[in-house]
């Protein structure tokens, strides 16, 4: 391997068979190869290790390269085989396209931009499990870290007529929900339950693995000659309550009085019926 050197600068230009070996420091991470390999294809590293570039070594004779080394190693494989296997996370992917571009492999920056493209069209947003079993339900909200809401929405609980405007807020529960996932989805868990027969439309809280609160969105009115089930889209106390099962995103507790202080009702509770309603609603249940 033939080597010239500026002892002022540290610069060097390399040239020798392919067969010889190199030593690399690329941001820390030490590799060792052929300049075979480093010249196989047309790309900067070529250019360096041909004799074309200057390349900076120490005095130990490393091949210094300014840049992270996470995804040099599969650089180099790409070298040797002309195709290697791509990481599984976008966040990696978009780190070795950017080392694919900086080296000038045009083949592998390509294979990375479509692995990406394929995963933004495959990549829901956010994903809310459906509820099937009360097993199911408690095994997810007891593995999350995270906070927990739950939507139990069931049109078909119809014992008694729905008031007019009853159909209107059942949607209007659902798109606030479908709303809320889309903000939060990253920092709570978001379950939906549409086979319970207990109620009709209720939001449930759930923090460290234990319910908090509710909001249950039905009562019971009476008409002249029957009752009633009315169903309501209470927005600015789901809004309370999903700002409140923030506060136990932390391991700790909540303190009690930053809870008492962003309540607008001073305490957690459910809504108050009526004796006769709340005998409707055990008899329901």
């Amino acid at each position: 391997m033939q080597i010239s050197e500026s002892n002022m600068s540290g610069k060097t230009t390399i040239k020798g068979n392919p067969s010889q070996y190199v030593k690399l420091n690329v941001g820390g991470c030490l590799h060792y190869t052929t300049i075979g390999t480093l010249t196989k294809q047309d790309t900067m590293l070529r250019a360096m290790f041909s004799g074309r570039m200057e390349v900076l070594s120490d005095s130990d004779g490393w091949i210094l390269i300014d840049r992270c080394g996470k995804h040099f190693g599969t650089i180099l494989n790409f070298l040797r085989d002309g195709s290697v296997s791509l990481p599984d996370s976008t966040k990696e992917i978009a780190e070795l396209l950017a080392e694919a571009k900086y080296y000038c492999i045009a083949e592998l920056a390509e294979s990375c931009n479509k692995a990406l493209t394929k995963k933004e069209r495959a990549e829901p947003i956010c994903k809310v499990p459906l509820i099937t079993s009360q097993k199911e339900e408690e095994d997810l909200i007891s593995s999350t870290t995270k906070p927990a809401i739950k939507l139990l929405i069931n049109r078909h609980n119809n014992k008694y007529s729905y008031t007019t405007a009853s159909d209107d807020n059942l949607l209007k529960n659902i798109e606030l929900f479908d709303k809320l996932s889309l903000w939060y989805s990253n920092r709570v868990l978001f379950l939906k339950d549409v086979i319970s027969t207990s109620e009709i439309c209720c939001w449930v809280f759930y923090g460290h693995g234990k319910k908090v609160s509710e909001v249950c969105c039905t009562s019971i009115v009476y008409a002249t000659d029957k009752k009633h089930t009315k169903v309501e889209c209470p927005e600015a106390r789901i809004y309370e309550e999903t700002l409140n099962i923030l506060l136990y995103e932390s391991r700790n507790a909540p303190n009690q009085d930053l809870m008492q202080a962003t309540s607008t009702r001073g305490a957690v509770t459910m809504s108050s019926y009526t004796s006769d309603e709340e005998e409707e609603r055990t008899a329901r249940s």
